[in-house]
């Protein structure tokens, strides 16, 4: 029933095909059972020759070339290819599914998933998949063909059909007793792949920390581990299959040399025609065939449902909910964020922000400070909706951020990072990716007010230049005042600055301190600073600790009325 289960959704994604696949469908079960009479027209024909009935032998294989000629020559082969095409459809769009599915998951799926099972999950697993209808409806057809290949034998012998139907029996209660085997042990070597894929994909975004730390002899010994742990599942797996091979073989034959032995004897004795002992020349084989097919399929479909099962995770939410938003759509934004009574605590961790209380006027420079795991990062990952309030609320000119819709938030909240994510495009690509529609004009426009614009013109392709994964061709100040820039083309009222130059120099931190002037104008502009010198012009400064707001007010208001404050700020001087 589970197996049913997990087959379920890829009915849906054929609907649009279902014509196609009817045709198809009714192509192959009619080439099966055009197969149960290949049996019987050679064995008229046969019986035919020995009575010396030219005539009639002529006609029976006649019969029996056309039927090939037409089934097999003609129609076979469309079917086929409809199939693949099917196939190839349905890969495309699991594909698809899984990876726009997996862009609506929380930001705790990819804390608690690495990300190489992720992305085996939406390439690997959906492009196993892809075998599934042309096998499932070659076994239907000939499931279909064999019963009523069964039905001819026991009309003419009972026995013959009995020994069939036992010997049968047993080969699938063999089958029933290995499938739990290879499905164990092909889920065991999945997690062994999703391990493998991860620490390929970190190896290859961290390769330059990896040769400037000078870990690779580390990294090839855990990557050599790993390899070892797949190939010694794949062993397992390979072992477990040969010895299902080598007993389903056993039982083949048993089946194969039992019923020639039998029909011999009921021929001898006058039991069954010429006819029916040619006829079941061929049409064991045809179960010898069908027992082969069976056995590779159920093999090959364990695979299948494992892959299928953890696609169906990702795609009917088995895992995490997707994110929610409500239907709220903002206008004319005036960039008013409050916190009312907010408690808020990360996934297996104790509680960050408790009882949490803030309001933040616009057209402000408004800078949080304190110790590290204080709770200042956390305000943004729930401004941000990263992560959701356990208890109070968040509002933006007085509506709760839950009911905010998606491009409401998005559009009026944006967030500079002190490692912000540049896309491994051009520089004109990165910002068509905010806004598909914008001109080369008011990209320049956003470039020259962070003061990256100068610095884009002068090389070769100017705003044509592929950037590399992560930007790894700009320093940190260029990546930070792109990211600015990049933000500035999306327009929104709200502008949070996550440790945005505590890892510049101080000519880098000199241009971003004008943009950031610039913003004040007419932006909401939150910066979470450790530097606390890169905030000292701040218009009103935050001090958090233990996750509730212990002092707030100008640089200078708080080195006289608060010692926690300026005991951080002498000693970053002191460090400095």
């Amino acid at each position: 029933m589970k197996s049913i289960k997990e087959i379920k959704p890829l009915l849906k994604l054929i609907k649009k095909e279902k014509g196609k696949l009817i045709f198809a469908s009714i192509i192959i079960l009619a080439q099966g059972i055009s197969e149960i009479f290949t049996g019987y027209l050679n064995g008229r024909a046969v019986e035919s020759i020995t009575n010396m009935e030219i005539q009639n032998a002529l006609f029976y294989l006649l019969i029996y070339f056309l039927i090939g000629l037409t089934i097999y020559g003609v129609f076979l082969h469309k079917a086929n290819s409809i199939l693949y095409k099917v196939e190839s459809l349905l890969t495309r769009k699991l594909c698809f599914m899984a990876y726009q599915k997996s862009l609506d998951l929380p930001a705790v799926a990819f804390e608690e998933k690495s990300s190489g099972e992720i992305i085996n999950r939406i390439t690997n697993d959906a492009d196993t998949l892809s075998f599934a209808f042309g096998r499932l409806l070659g076994i239907f057809s000939s499931l279909v063909a064999s019963f009523i290949i069964m039905i001819y034998i026991f009309y003419n012998s009972w026995i013959v059909g009995v020994e069939i139907l036992g010997l049968l029996g047993i080969l699938l209660i063999v089958m029933k007793n290995y499938n739990p085997k290879l499905k164990k042990i092909h889920e065991e070597r999945k997690k062994e792949q999703d391990s493998f894929t991860s620490l390929t994909t970190e190896s290859i975004r961290g390769i330059r920390e990896i040769k400037t730390l000078g870990i690779k002899s580390n990294l090839t010994k855990d990557m050599s581990n790993i390899m070892k742990r797949i190939f010694k599942k794949s062993e397992e797996e390979i072992s477990i299959e040969k010895e299902f091979n080598i007993i389903t073989g056993f039982i083949k034959s048993i089946i194969e040399v039992g019923t020639f032995i039998l029909c011999v004897v009921l021929l001898y004795y006058g039991k069954v025609s010429l006819t029916f002992f040619i006829a079941m020349t061929y049409y064991i084989y045809r179960y010898m065939w069908l027992i082969e097919n069976l056995s590779d399929f159920m093999q090959v479909y364990q695979k299948t449902i494992v892959s299928l099962g953890r696609v169906n995770e990702i795609l009917e939410n088995r895992l995490y909910p997707d994110d929610k938003f409500g239907q709220v759509q903002l206008s004319d934004v005036q960039g008013i964020i409050e916190f009312q009574h907010v408690t808020f605590g990360y996934p297996n961790e104790g509680i960050t922000l408790n009882d949490f209380c803030l309001k933040l006027e616009p057209n402000k420079k408004i800078a949080i400070v304190g110790k590290s795991g204080q709770g200042k990062s956390t305000l943004f990952n729930l401004l941000t909706r990263i992560f959701d309030p356990l208890e109070g609320c968040i509002t933006l000119d007085g509506v709760n951020l839950l009911d905010l819709d998606e491009n409401s938030l998005r559009s009026s909240i944006s967030i500079i990072r002190q490692e912000p994510f540049i896309f491994n495009r051009t520089i004109k690509e990165n910002f068509q990716l905010v806004n598909p529609d914008i001109s080369i004009e008011e990209i320049r426009e956003c470039t020259k007010k962070a003061y990256i614009d100068d610095y884009i013109m002068s090389l070769p392709k100017q705003y044509d230049t592929i950037l590399g994964e992560g930007g790894v061709n700009l320093s940190g100040g260029q990546k930070q005042r792109l990211a600015i820039a990049r933000t500035l083309s999306r327009k929104s009222k709200v502008i949070l600055l996550d440790e945005a130059t505590s890892a510049l120099d101080n000519e880098s931190q000199e241009y971003i301190k004008k943009t950031v002037d610039y913003l004040v104008k007419n932006h909401t502009v939150i910066i979470v600073a450790h530097r606390l010198s890169t905030i000292i012009d701040a218009d009103i400064i935050y001090l958090v600790e233990k996750g509730s707001v212990i002092a707030s007010g100008t640089h200078e208001e708080l080195m006289e009325n608060n010692k926690t404050y300026k005991k951080l700020y002498q000693s970053e001087s002191l460090n400095s």
